[in-house]
């Protein structure tokens, strides 16, 4: 049993789509970030962090494991699937999905921030970042014209890494026109009954999309 703490968010759906994937069965245990319980002394016991997602795979003398890439890499191994054996295919993923863990995700995240959160409209911070969102599709829609997947012609754990990011595009403002392969990629993971199952658990907060940003707004500029 995986005990999994997250929230409705793309680094929380990475792992709730890696668990339907592999099958494992696990708990969920959803944070309301707006109420920072993520910064109390009990999560941070799970998480030095402070930060979402984190699971406790109990069938492991209770193992913690937190950071989203090392727990996709941790289910990969520990259920062997979704991550090749081959040391050059292994790479190949280990490779994509550290792009999207140190590019796709943090650039994604900064132009939510100021384009959709931050108190006021800084245009050269949100013309930076939605400009890097938009090269890195670029690089992606490239790979993704020679493969069906990220890491070559198999689906795996950097696909479920990246999907949840890039299928935000438009929040971001972040403009997909003429990338064909990589909205070829997109719909269809979409049609993933374990995606579909991932990115509703756990479910979005039932509140205004403007509430919500306001609420953001509060605990991006604490």
């Amino acid at each position: 049993m995986i005990e999994l703490y997250t929230a409705a968010t793309p680094n929380g759906h990475k792992i709730s789509i890696a668990l339907e994937e592999m099958g494992l069965d696990y708990t969920v245990h959803a944070l309301d970030l707006s109420t920072n319980v993520q910064k109390e002394p009990a999560f941070i016991a799970i998480n030095p962090n402070g930060r979402i997602p984190a699971i406790i795979d109990k069938s492991n003398d209770d193992f913690v494991v937190f950071e989203s890439g090392a727990i996709l890499l941790y289910l990969a191994e520990k259920t062997g699937k979704f991550l090749p054996k081959d040391e050059k295919a292994r790479s190949q993923v280990i490779q994509w999905l550290m792009f999207q863990m140190g590019g796709v995700g943090p650039m994604m995240g900064q132009a939510n921030v100021f384009y959709r959160y931050f108190p006021e409209k800084i245009q050269p911070a949100i013309d930076r970042y939605q400009k890097e969102g938009r090269r890195l599709f670029e690089v992606m829609n490239g790979q993704l014209a020679k493969h069906r997947y990220l890491a070559g012609e198999d689906y795996t754990i950097a696909d479920m890494a990246t999907w949840p990011w890039v299928r935000i595009y438009d929040w971001s403002g972040i403009d997909i026109e003429g990338l064909d392969h990589l909205q070829r990629w997109m719909n269809e993971l979409a049609e993933r009954p374990a995606c579909i199952k991932g990115i509703n658990t756990p479910p979005s907060e039932d509140i205004d999309p403007e509430e919500k940003a306001k609420q953001i707004s509060k605990m991006v500029t604490k």
